[in-house]
């Protein structure tokens, strides 16, 4: 918790210093008109992003395969919104990057790859009848099978 606390005081920091050497360059009001623009030019493009995220998504499933790099993406989508609508010009320039579909995707493939890892420790999981069950082969079925006959009534 005291990291994040340091990051967070340190990002305020830096935030506040550039946009104090940006407003002494161009001006207030340029700057704030400069932030503003990047916090709406952001969300449309957050947007546009995330519905090309959505179609990916939909196809994946359609196809029968998990969309598991495009939720991922999805997540990252959203913390790149909420890095280009908070004023400051560094958070919007980590925002633009999250943007970047090749980044984006790099990143979501390591949070995804990481999450396998921390699950491999979890026990496999068992079938009703308490045999673990594997990847690679479906539980083996035993027993007596019962034959009979059924009528569906309505």
């Amino acid at each position: 918790m005291g990291k994040l606390l340091l990051l967070v005081l340190g990002l305020v920091v830096l935030e506040l210093t550039v946009m104090i050497e940006v407003g002494a360059a161009i001006g207030a009001l340029p700057t704030i008109g400069l932030l503003i623009l990047t916090a709406v030019v952001g969300s449309s493009l957050v947007r546009s992003e995330g519905i090309k995220t959505l179609l990916h998504a939909q196809q994946k499933m359609q196809l029968g395969e998990m969309p598991g790099r495009e939720v991922m993406g999805g997540m990252l989508l959203a913390v790149a919104g909420l890095l280009l609508v908070i004023p400051g010009f560094v958070t919007d320039l980590f925002g633009l990057l999250l943007l970047q579909p090749w980044l984006r995707h790099w990143f979501a493939d390591q949070l995804i790859s990481r999450s396998r890892i921390q699950m491999s420790g979890f026990p496999r999981p068992q079938t009703p009848f308490g045999h673990a069950t594997t990847d690679d082969q479906p539980p083996k079925q035993g027993g007596t099978t019962i034959e009979g006959e059924f009528e569906r009534k309505e």
